[in-house]
């Protein structure tokens, strides 16, 4: 959420940024609603203090007839002090579903551009080197190897499911222990497991509600939902609470399975588990000073990028133009790794510095000394990184010409020792 006030002394840099995002927002409608916000403020505020000089008057009035005509002028000021309170709120709870529906304004360095075709390539890390046979994507791979089984996914949840069998789930369960043991060894993030369902407010602090309720899971019996990323229940721990600056920035990492509703245009990604309406995820989210957001955002790409980097997979940085940044973010990277049976860039991760877009709607500040007024935090997340593509990736980069796949070294001791899935999922050792 903008700061109002921001907004208020800002209106035509804000109107102009959001331009930028190909966007709309109702920011004129927001600055009417706030005017009149503010006249029956004032208005009240006047008639409240009418009513203290003529309490004041009651008390000292010795004429028992004007004590009474004050009395009921005094009655007649208090009802229209409460139907301005009652205009008060209702005029304040349609502002307040209005700065909802705005989207975070970018920061200064990110590009402009229409949409993701406008995004810049940064850097590619590792070279992309033409094999020596044909590479087979990893839907054909999973179903040689017998470690993926669509037709038993689709028979059991319908489309975009699938089911992982073998050494298929030990690979998935191996990528998901090893990442979550290199964020927490090597990059410092400490552990969560959060619950996958959650209340309709998380989602309005992390920004997913009410703009995108038409992707996500939910049970209308309790109105709980189900979560689309760790970086909803994780964030929304911290609702309505002050930290001590002393524990900023605050760096948690979270595995959990991910929800949402596929929406795909006719025969895109319709083959393999690029897109499901269920997922794996490990997700890394921070809580910084607002004046180092924008570096953290620097090392949270970084502490993404190690995970392709120990798994010695090519990958690239793509930055977000402003007409592809996601609603909530303000400054925005994907990473992308290469896979040679797809030969495309699969998105494994994306982070995003939202500024104090997420605080404000969920509340999260913090105090820089005990008499010190409590300010905004910063928030930021990342894929550290995402399933299935990384395991599209893996399978697709150490697939081998007669049809086996090697375990990255790195994961060899998360598979027991198991250094190749050989053929029909057999155990191999080189």
């Amino acid at each position: 959420m903008l700061d109002l006030k921001y907004i208020r002394e800002h209106t035509e840099e804000v109107k102009e940024k959001i331009k930028t995002l190909f966007a709309d927002a109702p920011i004129d409608k927001i600055i009417d609603l706030d005017n009149k916000r503010r006249e029956i403020i004032k208005e009240a505020d006047e008639l409240k203090n009418l009513r203290n000089i003529k309490s004041k008057e009651i008390g000292s009035e010795k004429d028992p007839q004007k004590r009474q005509e004050l009395i009921a002028s005094v009655g007649d000021v208090g009802d229209k002090i409460k139907a301005l309170d009652e205009k008060l709120r209702a005029v304040e709870e349609e502002l307040n579903n209005l700065l909802l529906e705005v989207p975070n304004i970018p920061e200064v360095s990110v590009p402009v551009g229409k949409d993701d075709s406008q995004n810049v390539i940064t850097r590619q890390h590792g070279e992309v080197k033409e094999k020596s046979f044909k590479p087979k994507p990893h839907w054909e791979i999973g179903e040689e190897l017998d470690i993926i089984d669509f037709e038993r996914g689709v028979k059991i949840s319908g489309t975009r499911f699938y089911i992982l069998k073998g050494l298929g789930a030990r690979l998935q369960r191996a990528l998901i222990t090893w990442m979550l043991d290199l964020h927490i060894k090597k990059h410092g993030y400490v552990e969560i497991y959060p619950p996958a369902m959650i209340k309709r407010h998380c989602l309005v602090g992390t920004g997913q509600l009410p703009k995108f309720g038409e992707n996500l899971y939910v049970d209308t019996d309790t109105d709980t939902w189900f979560a689309p990323t760790a970086e909803v229940p994780v964030t929304n721990m911290y609702m309505d609470e002050v930290f001590d600056y002393a524990l900023l920035p605050i760096k948690h990492v979270s595995y959990t399975p991910c929800f949402r509703k596929e929406k795909l245009s006719a025969g895109k990604d319709t083959r393999g588990i690029k897109r499901g309406h269920q997922f794996d995820k490990v997700e890394m989210v921070k809580f910084v000073e607002p004046g180092t957001s924008n570096n953290e955002l620097e090392l949270l790409l970084s502490d993404a990028e190690d995970v392709l980097k120990e798994l010695e997979i090519p990958y690239r940085i793509v930055e977000m133009c402003t007409g592809d940044l996601s609603f909530t973010a303000c400054k925005k990277y994907d990473v992308e790794a290469y896979a040679y049976g797809c030969a495309e860039w699969l998105e494994v991760s994306s982070c995003s510095n939202f500024g104090d877009f997420q605080a404000r709607r969920a509340n999260i500040k913090f105090k820089r000394g005990p008499k010190e007024k409590a300010e905004y935090v910063h928030t930021l997340n990342g894929s550290g990184i995402a399933l299935p593509r990384t395991l599209i990736a893996v399978l697709e980069n150490y697939q081998n010409e007669d049809g086996s796949v090697t375990i990255p070294k790195v994961l060899v001791p998360y598979m027991g020792g198991i250094e190749k899935i050989g053929s029909r999922g057999a155990l191999a050792r080189e």
